[in-house]
């Protein structure tokens, strides 16, 4: 573009060397006004494309938009920080007892529920089992001299005894 607009400007006609000695102080003819560039067809060059690129980008944000938001990113990421120590920090104690683990819908035994309600009937929240116990609790029909064993006379009952509890 720059070197159009210098093309323009230059002189068409060439002027005439200098005499050397006499001067001719006679009318000059005016010089001819500079013919206008022939009209191009447009041609979208890089600059153009380049343009329309930063057309598309979204629009920036401004200084104290970004501080704000970064500032209320840190200021999450420390409330999760610090919930995070705080249930580190939160001492575990072992417990003993014996509670049942009751029976899921599958029939095997729930034993997390188990230490929950151990670790409860102690003044904690929630627990987890790392001890546990089964015993074979029968009817009185067993008792009963003579009588033969019937397969549901009997039934398998597990306890959690110790717990580790929040």
């Amino acid at each position: 573009m720059l070197l159009l607009a210098a093309g323009a400007a230059w002189p068409q006609t060439a002027s005439p060397p200098p005499a050397l000695g006499v001067q001719d102080t006679g009318a000059q003819p005016p010089p001819a006004p500079p013919q206008a560039a022939p009209q191009r067809e447009a041609n979208p060059g890089l600059i153009n494309e380049i343009g329309k690129l930063f057309d598309k980008l979204p629009p920036l944000k401004s200084p104290q938009q970004t501080i704000d938001d970064l500032n209320a990113r840190a200021k999450d990421a420390a409330k999760g920080a610090s919930e995070s120590l705080s249930r580190l920090a939160r001492p575990a104690s072992m417990v003993s007892g014996r509670m049942i683990c009751p029976a899921s819908a599958d029939g095997s035994p729930d034993c997390k529920s188990g230490a929950d309600k151990l670790c409860q009937s102690k003044g904690y929240k929630e627990g987890k089992s790392l001890n546990t116990d089964s015993a074979e609790t029968c009817s009185a029909k067993v008792l009963i001299p003579g009588r033969t064993r019937k397969p549901d006379d009997c039934r398998t009952d597990n306890y959690v005894t110790s717990a580790l509890c929040q």
